[in-house]
């Protein structure tokens, strides 16, 4: 199957356009590597993508944004290839987040994403866990199929960030349980968990491209910090978002005690609100909606919405700057900055 071919990054292109020609662009690499699948792991993986219902039928429901899948076409023209070149890359990193996303669900009991009932919710923790596996090792399948010399590069590139976001994701998970989280662990813990693998998306088309390493680290730096902009926002989303937008409750992550950035960093304060929000935290029944909405107003009294909505400015400074330190060709490298300046700025 041959893939469609990207429209190259062009003056006055919007990032919505941008991101659906990824989205497109990529499309049929993750569709060709679907298909070698197992019809029943197929049918639940195309129902995860949206491109079938729960019965089987071919659909286009909701899915993802394609920002992983357009940083990497975007990385490969910044890096003065043919965009082309990024699409394998942006393809495997696609899959290997969806495969995160799968596991998410089940580990923070979602029911919905995109407004529809979770792989979990309808087939139960088993057919999750297989999904996510079979999402993770098609990834690899994708770049070691490419005819490009530098593929094996970029498949461990994307193994080490894999890996990465495992380990970030663990201590997340581990976070919950824990009744003091310091705010560098909870960096740490953002950096790994979403700044890895936007670093590969952003670098892999870059060495596909055959680009310096100083080029590479570049990128790849801009797109770890434009991680931890992406989750910091994300963290607000968590608990301000509105639910028509993000598919999920008001004060979702409150709901189910997630040490996010503006939780830690509210509970860091130490004053009398802060403790007040560390024990209806800790308290071992169900928050109530009213607990919910006491812990949101005392987040925000306690500075962690303010001290959160910082900490993304300054990543995406520092992703900018990033831009700086290699010679990469302007459009792409305009467009780079523009995403940045999108994922900061985005409501869902």
């Amino acid at each position: 199957m041959t893939p469609t071919r990207p429209t190259q990054a062009v003056p006055n292109t919007t990032v919505a356009e941008i991101l659906e020609r990824a989205r497109e662009a990529v499309l049929p690499a993750m569709r060709q590597a679907v298909g070698q699948l197992a019809p029943n792991i197929r049918q639940l993986v195309s129902y995860h993508l949206g491109w079938a219902d729960a019965e089987g039928h071919p659909c286009s429901a909701p899915a993802g944004k394609g920002i992983r899948p357009a940083l990497a076409i975007l990385s490969a023209e910044a890096a003065w290839a043919d965009p082309q070149v990024g699409v394998p890359g942006g393809a495997a990193v696609e899959l290997v987040h969806n495969f995160s996303l799968v596991h998410d669900d089940l580990m923070d009991g979602d029911l919905e994403r995109h407004h529809r009932p979770t792989v979990w919710a309808l087939w139960g923790t088993g057919a999750a866990v297989v999904v996510g596996d079979a999402l993770a090792t098609m990834a690899t399948q994708v770049l070691l199929s490419t005819p490009n010399p530098a593929a094996p590069a970029a498949a461990a590139a994307l193994s080490e960030a894999t890996a990465e976001m495992i380990a970030g994701q663990a201590d997340d998970l581990a976070f919950e349980s824990r009744r003091s989280v310091s705010v560098e662990e909870c960096m740490a813990m953002s950096t790994a968990k979403t700044g890895a693998l936007l670093g590969c998306a952003a670098s892999i088309g870059a060495i596909l491209a055959g680009a310096p390493p100083a080029t590479v680290r570049a990128l790849r730096d801009y797109g770890r910090h434009l991680g931890v902009a992406f989750q910091a926002v994300d963290d607000l989303l968590g608990i301000w978002g509105d639910p028509a937008t993000t598919g999920k409750p008001v004060g979702n992550d409150l709901r189910q005690r997630k040490k996010s950035m503006p939780v830690v960093a509210a509970l860091a304060a130490g004053d009398d609100e802060a403790k007040e929000l560390g024990q209806l935290l800790t308290a071992e029944e169900p928050l109530t909606q009213e607990q919910v909405e006491r812990a949101t107003w005392l987040v925000e009294a306690c500075g962690g919405r303010d001290w959160t909505a910082a900490r993304a400015k300054a990543h995406l400074d520092s992703a900018l700057g990033c831009l700086e330190r290699a010679r990469l060709s302007a459009v792409p490298r305009r467009a780079l900055a523009d995403f940045a300046v999108y994922v900061v700025e985005r409501e869902s």
